[in-house]
Parts: structure tokens; C-alpha cells; sequence
């Protein structure tokens, strides 16, 4: 069930759109914004808001890669799998996070709940690869002394 916040949020968006299922992405990241996550339920509250079937809501929901399906750790890190990245040494950062987090591969979240590692096709910022974010923190230049360093900010 949708809060009172999210609610009003929602339709104070709707109001900024000329039709109310124009507001789903916005909904979609209103809900994820409070919970981490958009869940089934609340995919189902967002599309009887807008006025949308569940299945429209969760087709948006899962084209873009930044609304997240299923929990997440309290921080997501997107690791850049772009050409660029790849040349730049991709691999040897993937290979020293999966470590670093104590995870064997992407979409798992550490057992702490602390991190959740995804990857990411593009970080748009190619000229300094490697590049990773973490929430909304991007980390450009990358090497694997770095990482650890980067990783302690989060708690």
C-alpha cells in the first residue's frame, strides 16, 4: 500500500503531465525512493492510481534499468560495462569488487545489506574509463587501489 506521501508526490506529478499515466516513471521513482525497491504490490497501487493496468506499469518498470525490481542493498553500485570501460580495465575492477564485497557475481546484494553490485551499460562518461556510481556518486578514472577507499564512504 502506497503511503500518504508517495501519494501526494505521485499527484503533484500527475499534475505536471498532460494524461495521468504520463506520471509512471515518476511514480516508479517516488515509490523506490522511499522503499529501495518497487515491489508487486506497489506496482499494482501505482497502476490503480494513474488509472493504468498492473502489466502496463511493470513493462516501464523493467525496460529501465534503474528502477529496481527486487531489494537492493542501502547502496547500488553500477559498474560501467561500456567498450570504453572494458579497454580501460573493467575487468580487473569487476574482478577486485566481487572480492571487495565478498559476492560472486552481479545482482547479488553483501551480507550486510550494504551494497548491491549491477552492471550498467553506459555512465556517459567514456573519456575517463573506468567509471563506476555508487547511488549517485560517480567515480570516474578508476583503479583498483581506489576501490577500497571508495567503498569505506558508504556505510
Amino acid at each position: 500500500m502506497l503511503t500518504q506521501t508517495e501519494i501526494t508526490k505521485i499527484e503533484h506529478e500527475v499534475q505536471q503531465v498532460p494524461v495521468r499515466k504520463a506520471a509512471v516513471i515518476e511514480a516508479l521513482k517516488i515509490v523506490q525512493e522511499q522503499r529501495r525497491w518497487v515491489s508487486d504490490e506497489n506496482v499494482e497501487d501505482i497502476a490503480a492510481l494513474l488509472g493504468m493496468s498492473a502489466d502496463e506499469v511493470d513493462s516501464v518498470a523493467t525496460f529501465y534499468n534503474l528502477i529496481f525490481r527486487q531489494p537492493v542493498g542501502r547502496h547500488v553500485i553500477l559498474l560501467c560495462d561500456s567498450i570504453s570501460c572494458w579497454v580501460m580495465g573493467y575487468e580487473d575492477i569487476r574482478h577486485t569488487l566481487l572480492e571487495l564485497l565478498a559476492i560472486k557475481k552481479y545482482g547479488q546484494t553483501t551480507a550486510d545489506g550494504r551494497f548491491t553490485l549491477l552492471p550498467n551499460p553506459c555512465l556517459g562518461t567514456c573519456d575517463h574509463a573506468p567509471a563506476l556510481m555508487i547511488d549517485n556518486d560517480l567515480y570516474r578514472d578508476l583503479k583498483v587501489e581506489m576501490l577500497q577507499g571508495i567503498l569505506n564512504k558508504y556505510e
